[in-house]
């Protein structure tokens, strides 16, 4: 929150958090291995991944795909995301989902995965790790605000997240079945 008492929505926080783990956790791999030779397997452009991202399900809309391929301190970083909505205004169900290529840092995926393993649950909500079809993952969900994220590692390399907004968290299951899974 502000000094002016604004707070910005959870998803806003998330994606933050996301994307500061992510150079964060690029930047401590440069710096171990600055005298190492640099192996790195390409990120796969975003035109390719943009396709994977589903069409809307019936009743719903949904904003063109957009995607990046962005060099990142001599890191390719690929990135897709997609809007959703049910309806127009506040209160109406949206989804919004995005695949994160990671294949520039293991050792993100090693550290975010591991951090997955963390559950908890309160009056507020809960956060916990799931398994989805052999797929390691996180889930959260606000109550407030009904919040729902889902993160899936998907061929060691690739993070999908899907976050509801105005839905109950057992949607999250249904947008992953989508089109999702089949990327590996």
């Amino acid at each position: 929150m502000d000094t002016l008492g604004y707070a910005p929505p959870a998803s806003v926080l998330t994606a933050e958090v996301f994307a500061l783990a992510l150079v964060v956790a690029l930047g401590l791999g440069a710096a171990r291995a600055q005298n190492e030779p640099v192996l790195v397997p390409d990120a796969i452009d975003y035109q390719k991944l943009l396709p994977i991202l589903p069409e809307p399900p019936s009743g719903w809309t949904a904003d063109k795909p957009e995607g990046s391929t962005e060099d990142v301190g001599g890191f390719k970083i690929t990135n897709v995301h997609r809007d959703y909505r049910k309806s127009e205004g506040e209160k109406a169900p949206s989804t919004a989902i995005s695949i994160l290529d990671s294949v520039a840092n293991p050792d993100y995926v090693s550290a975010t995965t591991e951090a997955w393993k963390s559950n908890s649950d309160t009056s507020e909500g809960y956060a916990k790790s799931v398994n989805i079809d052999g797929k390691p993952g996180f889930e959260t969900f606000e109550k407030d605000t009904r919040h729902a994220a889902l993160w899936v590692m998907i061929a060691d390399r690739y993070f999908v997240q899907i976050e509801l907004q105005n839905q109950e968290p057992g949607e999250l299951q249904e947008w992953i079945k989508r089109g999702i899974g089949f990327i590996d």
